[in-house]
């Protein structure tokens, strides 16, 4: 008899929410206005406009990393005390945005989770682009990139093997990992839709580079079976990566033994900061995507309440974690790590730290409230806020932790030049280009998972 209740009021309870796709809509309908975005839509001015200037930013980038390979890593103003500046800071600030998408994907996923199907596409395809933005710093920051090899373990006549021991090669094993395990997982889940595009397709090279990509899916039953069982399996490798990847990347700090950085509660603060940041850049690339290709029957209101609300939780992780940062430096009684603490809140860089508790910590709050939670434009300031509240975090680990050594005589002081600002707008133009070829050229929202919604939707609809 309980079991009957409870089963009542779930089910009161679902035909109560709004529906996670718009009504008078059919297979037919779904399938045309999505592919419609990449085969049979003109490309509007506004893309040619924002891609133009993306693919300026992207001509910085080189010309920046042609200038670097040229003079030395020099031109940055990374210096005695602070030996790691904007590269390594951006570099952690990129793999935490790519989070995101695999919790999307494949956690939301294996706990069978309906609202991820209108976003899962957005974040998996910012996954793949900001990993490839991270990829570029540690390499750069190298000064001789063309010796990355170094930390590959390949068998060589010479007996060189990368020291193991060292978390800068863990990063190497993390972030390939997780770009591979990633890069797999949306490519299995664009095969059914790249065979869409394919027979919709009427331009001859369409139809065969959708073709090719298509892998000849015809949608038979053994087709489906083959692809469900290798979708759940990816999502299930790629679940663990979400923790993994960037706890070793906070084990670059952590196993340290510098004050600021020697701590134990870094790689689950860092896992919670990164999938803030992710949600944050989800938000911030799917809400005005959402307005200009008007997918509101795709994106609803339930989608952006739901991505509030994560981003509410995790921001509320990310003050745990600042305030148990603090708690654990002075209750050490290390007079080297209360320092360290006591210079982030009143040292030359004090502007930045309460910048960044204001945009990590103050700035979220305003997403208890349902109006703003409701209001996509709310929605998107404050996850634009986040982003840069996400890299003055990096920017405070990094350097301040640095800037100020044991010995008075080994202080210094550190500030970007104009190399460092390029190679960054580069990275974020080279990331939106990538994104607008995406939206041009791939289906933006997974059109056979929307299918499947359908029959749900029609049932809430007609509900009384």
């Amino acid at each position: 008899m309980a079991t009957e209740v409870h089963r009542e009021v779930h089910e009161q309870r679902e035909s109560a929410r709004p529906p996670l796709i718009g009504p008078g809509h059919n297979f037919a309908t779904v399938t045309d206005k999505i592919s419609a975005l990449a085969l049979s839509r003109p490309t509007s001015r506004r893309w040619w406009l924002g891609f133009g200037f993306s693919f300026a930013l992207v001509m910085l980038l080189l010309l920046a990393i042609s200038h670097l390979l040229v003079r030395g890593v020099g031109i940055w103003g990374i210096n005695v005390p602070v030996a790691w500046g904007f590269a390594i800071v951006n570099f952690v600030w990129w793999i935490g945005i790519g989070h995101a998408g695999t919790l999307i994907s494949a956690i939301l996923l294996l706990l069978h989770q309906q609202w991820r199907t209108s976003i899962n596409r957005f974040a998996e395809a910012m996954t793949l682009f900001a990993v490839a933005c991270a990829g570029l710093f540690p390499l750069l920051h190298m000064g001789r990139p063309w010796y990355g090899y170094w930390l590959v373990p390949y068998p060589n006549t010479m007996q060189l093997w990368p020291q193991f021991r060292s978390p800068l090669v863990w990063d190497v094993f993390a972030v390939t990992t997780y770009l591979l395990v990633s890069l797999m997982f949306w490519y299995v889940g664009l095969v059914p839709d790249m065979a869409t595009l394919r027979d919709r397709s009427t331009h001859r090279m369409g139809r065969i580079v959708y073709g090719v990509l298509a892998m000849g899916w015809r949608g038979s039953a053994r087709h489906w079976q083959r692809y469900e069982a290798a979708y759940t399996l990816l999502a299930g490798l790629a679940a663990p990566l979400v923790v993994s990847v960037h706890t070793v990347v906070s084990f670059d700090f952590a196993v340290a033994i510098l004050p600021g950085w020697h701590s134990t509660v870094f790689p689950p603060y860092f896992v919670a900061g990164a999938i803030f940041s992710g949600f944050a850049m989800v938000l911030t690339l799917v809400i005005p995507i959402r307005a200009l290709y008007g997918l509101h029957d795709f994106i609803t209101a339930r989608h952006l309440q739901n991505m509030g609300k994560i981003l509410l939780a995790t921001g509320l992780m990310v003050a745990y974690g600042y305030l148990m940062e603090a708690f654990a430096a002075v209750y050490s009684g290390n007079p080297y790590e209360r320092y360290v603490q006591v210079n982030r809140m009143i040292g030359p860089y004090a502007l930045m730290y309460w910048a960044l508790i204001a945009c990590n910590i103050v700035t979220p709050q305003l997403l208890w409230f349902r109006a703003v939670r409701a209001s996509p434009v709310a929605l998107f300031g404050v996850a634009m806020v986040v982003n840069v509240g996400m890299w003055l975090e990096r920017y405070v680990i990094v350097v301040v932790s640095l800037h100020r050594d044991y010995l008075p005589s080994s202080w210094g002081m550190y500030s970007g030049t104009i190399w460092d600002w390029a190679t960054f707008l580069g990275t974020i133009g080279l990331f939106l280009s990538l994104v607008f070829l995406f939206i041009r050229f791939m289906p933006v929202i997974s059109i056979f998972e929307m299918r499947t919604l359908l029959p749900e939707a029609k049932v809430k609809e007609e509900l009384p």
